[in-house]
């Protein structure tokens, strides 16, 4: 059996929704993916009983892949980090909620957060504002086997999430440890300041300083901008300042060797790119026929 699992984000819309998003990862000969339950920019979401969810599930077992490499990422809006604003906090918390609801009613149980921006009030009290949410909603939602994965943040704006060791004090804060989980993302690491170039140094920085038992995903996207630049600029495999080697060695550790893996990458002419970057960090034969 295939042990590298591997896809991309995929869209959710009419008329087949979740049912159209397994179809399209097929498509690019996938065995994982990504999608949102709805827009990501806003809150709006159309009833999840007409997603197709119980279709998509059928296909997904047909097609041997497991419910632990379908990911759900939650609307980008969320910020739970917010300490100047109570009314975005709450709304945040009641955002969240619902998405963990919606993942539950789906089948799934990873859903992938941005851990949200201090607004400038240092991040320290964002981070202790988040840990708030977190464990408001995670008792709100106790009945629940969703799994709520921190992303880790290129350190754009405001950004907290940034550091390992943040990401860590998060996981810390949490009360309900079976709930926390994390999601590397390789180009928000090295926009971040982290050299993915030295692979296994790295993999051990994140087991001591983490624990590699927290991590259940990962973003592979290149970056755009050289390592440190807190920019958070996607690139597609092998065209960015990581480079295919790095990006198809980290892909490829055997620490992660049971997690799945997502391309966030551009599109190029309008055209999703993900068919052939799945293929080629499979084979670990870099495409320079791409662009």
């Amino acid at each position: 059996m295939d042990k590298f699992y591997i896809g991309s984000h995929v869209d959710n819309k009419a008329p087949n929704f979740v049912l159209g998003s397994v179809k399209e990862a097929l498509s690019y000969g996938a065995n994982a993916l990504m999608f949102y339950t709805g827009a990501p920019q806003n809150s709006y979401r159309r009833p999840v009983s007409e997603l197709k969810g119980e279709e998509a599930l059928a296909l997904l077992k047909e097609n041997n892949i497991s419910l632990d490499n379908v990911i759900v990422h939650a609307p980008y809006i969320i910020n739970l980090a917010n300490a100047v604003k109570p009314d975005i906090f709450d709304v945040s918390l009641r955002v969240l909620i619902d998405e963990i609801r919606r993942v539950d009613y789906l089948g799934y149980h990873k859903l992938v957060l941005h851990p949200g921006s201090h607004v400038n009030m240092g991040a320290d009290i964002g981070i202790s504002k988040l840990i708030e949410g977190l464990n408001k909603v995670i008792e709100e939602t106790k009945d629940s086997k969703v799994i709520i994965l921190i992303e880790t943040m290129a350190g754009k704006g405001s950004e907290i999430g940034i550091t390992l060791e943040q990401v860590r004090h998060i996981i810390d804060g949490v009360y309900d440890k079976s709930r926390i989980g994390v999601c590397l993302d390789t180009c928000h690491l090295s926009d971040a300041g982290y050299d993915l170039s030295d692979t296994d140094g790295m993999v051990q920085k994140i087991d001591e300083i983490i624990g590699l038992n927290y991590v259940m995903a990962i973003h592979i996207n290149d970056s755009k901008n050289p390592q440190g630049a807190h920019k958070d600029r996607h690139e597609n495999i092998g065209y960015g300042m990581i480079g295919f080697d790095t990006l198809s060695k980290f892909a490829h550790h055997k620490a992660f060797e049971n997690i799945p893996k997502i391309l966030e990458t551009p599109y190029i002419n309008e055209k999703a790119p993900y068919k052939e970057e799945i293929k080629a960090l499979r084979d670990n034969i870099f495409n320079n026929t791409l662009k």
